[in-house]
Parts: C-alpha cells; sequence; structure tokens
C-alpha cells in the first residue's frame, strides 16, 4: 500500500466548515473575504493545492502551507470500454483504492460513484460484497469523485457531467454523515453546483437510515436494491434482509414518501433461475402496490466470486411485460461497461 506521509501530518482544510475556516483565516490576521475566496477555490473551483489560489497573498499562502493541505484523491488508472464507459481506479491518501465510472449516452453523461472503501454487506451477487470494508470515505472524497468525473466528462466527451449515482463501492447508507456532506458540496451553489434531482443515493436497504433521509429532508432521489420482493428468497443473496425485512422496508418508504414527496427506484437485477419466475413477478407486483415506486429491471453482470448468469433477454422482457400489465412502471436497463467489469456489482478494485 502506497502511503502518503503528509496524511499524518497536517490537516486537510476541506475538513473545516464555513465558520471554521473563516476563524481559521481570522486567526492567521487574515478579512473574512479571504475565507471565502479560500472556500470558493476550494469547492467552486476544485483546486488541489494553495499555489493554484493566484488572488490570495503569498504570505497567506504560505502560513496555509504550513498548517494544512488539500489531500485530494488522484486518478491511479482507467480503463475504457468498447461502449465507452470509462472506469477509474482512485488512490486515496492512506493509499486505499476506490473505483468509479463515467458511463455516457447520447443525451448525458453519468458518474457512478462510490461512498466505502470495500463493503460489510456481502451481497452474494456482488463483487465489492467479496471484498473487506476497510473504512468510510471522508465527505470531501465523495466530492472529489464528483470533481474529478465533471473534468473527465469534459475531456473525454466535450459535454458536462449531467447526473450522479452512489451505486459504486459501498453501502451509502452506513456511511451517512459524510454522504450527506459529500451530496452537500457536490449540489451547493458554491460547491459543483448540481441539482439534487440529478442526484441518486441507491441503498441496500437500512429501513431506519430510509426514514431518517425523510426526517432530514433529502432532495436528491432514492433507489433501493431490491432484487427479489420475497423475504426467504432476498436473505439469501441479500442478508442484509434478515435485519432489515421487506415489510421494514415498506414502512420506510412510506415514510420517506410522506415527508419528501418522492418515490424511490426500485433497482432489480433479473438473475437466471433466481429471481425471474412468475412466482417472483407476482411478489414484485405486491410489493410494488404497497408503495410509490418504478421499477428498473437489470441485466445481472456476472462476477468471477460467484455463479449467478443473467435472465436471457426473452426471460427479462416477459417479466416486464408482467409487470406492465400490472400498471408496475418499468424500464429495462442494458448494463454498460461490462467487458472492463465496470457494469453494475462488478466493482472489486481490479485496477490497480
Amino acid at each position: 500500500m502506497i502511503f502518503n506521509s503528509t496524511f499524518a501530518k497536517v490537516k486537510d482544510i476541506r475538513s473545516l466548515s464555513k465558520e471554521q475556516l473563516i476563524a481559521e483565516c481570522e486567526a492567521m490576521g487574515e478579512k473574512k473575504f479571504r475565507a471565502n475566496q479560500l472556500w470558493e477555490w476550494i469547492w467552486l473551483k476544485s483546486a488541489r493545492s494553495f499555489d493554484e489560489m493566484t488572488n490570495l497573498s503569498l504570505s497567506f499562502r504560505a502560513k496555509l502551507n504550513e498548517s494544512y493541505a488539500i489531500l485530494g484523491m488522484t486518478i491511479a488508472n482507467s480503463q475504457k470500454s468498447a461502449d465507452g464507459t470509462i472506469k477509474y481506479a482512485f488512490r486515496l491518501n492512506d493509499g486505499f483504492l476506490v473505483e468509479g465510472v463515467l458511463i455516457p449516452t447520447s443525451e448525458r453523461v453519468t458518474a457512478c460513484i462510490s461512498s466505502q472503501v470495500g463493503c460489510s454487506l456481502s451481497c452474494t451477487f456482488c463483487a465489492t460484497g467479496f471484498l473487506k470494508r476497510e473504512r468510510n470515505l471522508r465527505a470531501d472524497e465523495i466530492y472529489d469523485q464528483a470533481a474529478i468525473l465533471k473534468k473527465e466528462a469534459q475531456k473525454e466527451y466535450g459535454i458536462n457531467l449531467s447526473n450522479v449515482v452512489l451505486m459504486g463501492m459501498g453501502e451509502p447508507l452506513l456511511n451517512y454523515a459524510n454522504v450527506m456532506s459529500g451530496i452537500e458540496r457536490i449540489t451547493s451553489p458554491d460547491g459543483l453546483g448540481m441539482s439534487p434531482q440529478r442526484i441518486t443515493l441507491s441503498t441496500a436497504g437500512i429501513a431506519k437510515m430510509i426514514k431518517k433521509l425523510g426526517d432530514d429532508g433529502a432532495r436528491f432521489n432514492l433507489a433501493l436494491s431490491l432484487h427479489s420482493a420475497n423475504n426467504e428468497q432476498r436473505s439469501k443473496i441479500m442478508p442484509i434482509t434478515d435485519s432489515n425485512s421487506l415489510e421494514d422496508l415498506i414502512e420506510a418508504l412510506n415514510y420517506f414518501y410522506d415527508k419528501t414527496g418522492t418515490r424511490v427506484t426500485l433497482e432489480y437485477c433479473v438473475i437466471n433461475d433466481i429471481n425471474d419466475d412468475p412466482f417472483e413477478a407476482e411478489e414484485l407486483v405486491a410489493f410494488c402496490r404497497r408503495i410509490k415506486c418504478k421499477v428498473n429491471l437489470i441485466e445481472y453482470n456476472p462476477i468471477d466470486l460467484a455463479e449467478f448468469i443473467s435472465s436471457s433477454a426473452e426471460k427479462i422482457q416477459r417479466f416486464a411485460d408482467y409487470l406492465e400489465k400490472n400498471k408496475v412502471i418499468v424500464n429495462i436497463r442494458r448494463s454498460r461497461g461490462k467487458d472492463i467489469d465496470a457494469a453494475c456489482g462488478q466493482l472489486a478494485n481490479k485496477l490497480t
């Protein structure tokens, strides 16, 4: 593991709130407006060093360099798919790696970002679930992924980043405070300025934290990785079901909707002979009738550590047709970046 000794010696200035930054600048003998300029460089312009901040005096920059650093992540490697999808390995200052993905279409570019180094939920069909959870990402590291991929979207495709999905490595709701702070920096007018409606947080289903999202007035979109609407079957592939039953999730999702007015998207990877039979379709319809939702059916992407395979296109279409016949809003999502292990469920730090 590569370790940046700077991480141990100085404090990341991005850990300071606006008020703390103002107080620190005043303690250095600087006017309040200098703190505002510094804040703008950090979050609006995504500066990676104090030397970039040319409207700050050399003496002020020297003081900043003595006590603080901007401990931004860097691109360690990248790989481009035949379909234009690009997977990135991001190196953190303590040497760990996380992965992110840029997914282009004719109309937009979406960044898929991570919330944890590894994951603790052990979903049996997901490559990340086989990794050890090392730590949570900090708010600035969540922001960094979006900021870096925003620049990469311009460089690679010539268009602005349009959407961000927290569907990468880790469970966002088990890193709640950092994720919420990171999203706030991504959406704030003095940050990246993205609309909250272009942000989607995906969770495996932590009922009490879904309710907290409602209490906190989350303005972004919520997706639930469901993958089965039968408790017994879901628990076989998603152990989190044992402590967060489907009944718990229905209650939490209705609470979230009552608080925010936002309907949830149910993500459903269609796995051959696991969750694609008529009984599972009936169970999913019954689940959908109890909440405000829409369904994304997703081609399952095989991984080396599991023997699951995707259902055929014909079976997925029949499944979708049954949902539509029963008045469920449904879309079929085709996987992108499968040839570089960048598709849904395939992120496992293979890029080094």
